[in-house]
């Protein structure tokens, strides 16, 4: 006859046949999951050791042991190390360039590419720095527009040591433009190529949505924009070390070219293209 009790539950096998099984899940760079315990929700931007740092929306970071008490939409699984891949296609630089592959620095150009300021060479080095290390350009900066015409003086210019510069707020009639046209039509000109964006800082290169705001805020004209922008947006502004802080969190949400505004990517490009020539 038949058993209407199905199997013997006391049958080996059955502790195994009742746990429920939670799936294990590569930990890849992007991968949005919660943190069971406390509900912190973020995208994992790194595996280091047997951690994995996660990003909430609001740029601030966090670490946490790979394995269980994650969700994923909801339910557990076990985050783990995700597993080497081999490459299926050239790799690209932040920049969108194709890598080069066991490529050495190259020895250094007597060509220069000259920014106004630390925030603008670091943003310069976060996407285009790859590239820049294998055609030997130094990106330095020169702590504001006006003191360009005075370090070309110092060391002037030759077809053998170019100055691509890059430059905040050139627009017409800015005090910028001026400067620059006066540099350009004196005696460095021909070796001296000079573009900018529009905007007033740097900041503001970086589209809004990257950093996980609607636009950049409007700054009173006769106030400090940094400090104008971390106060708009409620971040602390009451000294230079939150202002640093600031824009840590802005560069931090900077992965690739995609997150920066054409009116930066195009001009950087033409300097690359001028100093290496």
């Amino acid at each position: 006859m038949d058993d209407r009790y199905g199997t013997d539950v006391l049958a080996a096998g059955w502790r195994e046949r009742a746990r429920r099984v939670v799936p294990r899940v590569e930990a890849e760079r992007d991968l949005v999951v919660e943190v069971a315990d406390d509900g912190w929700c973020g995208a994992v931007v790194g595996v280091s050791g047997g951690n994995v740092e996660l990003e909430d929306r609001h740029g601030r970071r966090r670490l946490f042991p790979l394995g269980a008490g994650f969700l994923i939409d909801g339910e557990d699984v076990v985050l783990v190390r995700p597993e080497a891949k081999a490459p299926t296609a050239p790799s690209r630089t932040a920049s969108g360039s194709f890598a080069v592959e066991a490529e050495r620095a190259r020895v250094a150009r007597a060509s220069r590419i000259l920014v106004e300021g630390r925030h603008d060479a670091e943003l310069v080095e976060r996407i285009w720095g790859d590239d820049l290390r294998v055609e030997g350009v130094v990106v330095e900066y020169l702590q504001g527009v006006d003191l360009l015409a005075a370090l070309l003086d110092d060391e002037p210019p030759s077809a053998e040591r170019r100055y691509g510069v890059l430059v905040d707020h050139l627009v017409p009639g800015s005090k910028e433009a001026r400067i620059a046209e006066a540099v350009q039509r004196g005696r460095h000109g021909a070796h001296v190529k000079i573009v900018g964006h529009p905007y007033i800082d740097v900041w503001q290169c970086v589209k809004p949505d990257a950093v996980g705001i609607s636009a950049w805020p409007e700054v009173p004209r006769g106030v400090d924009f940094k400090t104008g922008v971390c106060r708009a947006l409620g971040w602390p502004a009451e000294s230079q070390a939150d202002l640093a802080r600031a824009w840590q969190r802005i560069l931090g949400s900077v992965r690739s070219y995609r997150d920066l505004e054409p009116a930066l990517l195009g001009r950087v490009e033409e300097l690359i293209d001028f100093v290496t020539a």
